[in-house]
């Protein structure tokens, strides 16, 4: 049986930020993950956790300025420094929140930058991130993300990353599948995963076309859960959709895994 997470970045955003974990719980679920937590004290989502029984799964190493629209800052060779504070700004985050897994964004393609420059600076990025959080039992996890959401990311098939991951050789590097980007950029799901279950280290939903709910659109959840079961997968799965109206409405799919 799936062991689904709570996205609460994208789901029960019918509440404040803070209030989800409660949200979430009360659905049934007993982790969560989100983009980033940066902008409340860690001691506060602590707090949160406890009180709701929950695992905190994983979020994402800052991503340079957001709101001017970086998505991830690993593969510019240009904002290495930035990119070495991102990552003790996270390590604070995470050892606070008992977090054992940080998700690296790749980052959009720096203009006038060569492909071997940014590989480069993406693989020393990446080497750099699993040193510095190893001693800490924590996996960094790098993500593929299709073409049409986020124009000009860098990392964009699982072949990609799988390249990647086998030159950068850092042991506390994974794959973080993502089934809705990965079916847009290249389908055949139920192959990849099973060919590269020993690489990925946590899974994300969502149907496609909208990003909405499992049972929205064109992926067989039911059959690819029970693949994925049949693999003998034990990590998470987060629940990175868009609710098509209020989260708690869109849940039926769901309810038989939450129990």
């Amino acid at each position: 049986m799936p062991k689904l997470n709570a996205n609460l970045s994208m789901m029960f955003n019918e509440v404040p930020f803070l209030e989800r974990f409660g949200a979430a719980a009360r659905a049934g679920f007993r982790g969560v993950e989100f983009l980033f937590p940066y902008d409340f004290p860690a001691d506060r989502i602590r707090a949160e956790l406890e009180q709701h029984g929950l695992e905190m799964v994983l979020f994402n190493l800052p991503p340079g300025d957001w709101a001017a629209g970086d998505r991830g800052l690993a593969c510019d060779p240009a904002r290495f420094g930035e990119f070495q504070d991102s990552v003790g700004r996270a390590l604070e985050y995470a050892r606070v929140l008992g977090a054992k897994q940080l998700h690296v964004m790749a980052g959009l393609r720096p203009r006038g930058v060569s492909d071997d420059a940014m590989r480069e600076a993406y693989i020393r990025s990446l080497r750099y991130a699993g040193e510095q959080t190893a001693s800490h039992g924590i996996t960094i996890l790098i993500e593929a993300i299709n073409t049409r959401d986020i124009p000009g990311f860098y990392l964009n098939t699982s072949r990609q990353a799988f390249d990647v991951m086998h030159y950068a050789d850092v042991p506390n590097l994974a794959f973080q599948y993502d089934i809705y980007h990965m079916q847009i950029m290249e389908g055949d799901l139920a192959p990849t995963i099973e060919m590269n279950l020993a690489k990925i280290g946590h899974m994300q939903l969502a149907d496609t076309p909208g990003r909405h709910e499992p049972g929205t659109g064109e992926i067989n959840y039911e059959f690819l859960f029970g693949h994925i079961d049949r693999l003998g997968y034990q990590g998470w799965i987060g629940c990175e959709y868009r609710p098509a109206g209020k989260t708690e409405d869109g849940l039926g799919w769901a309810r038989k895994y939450l129990g």
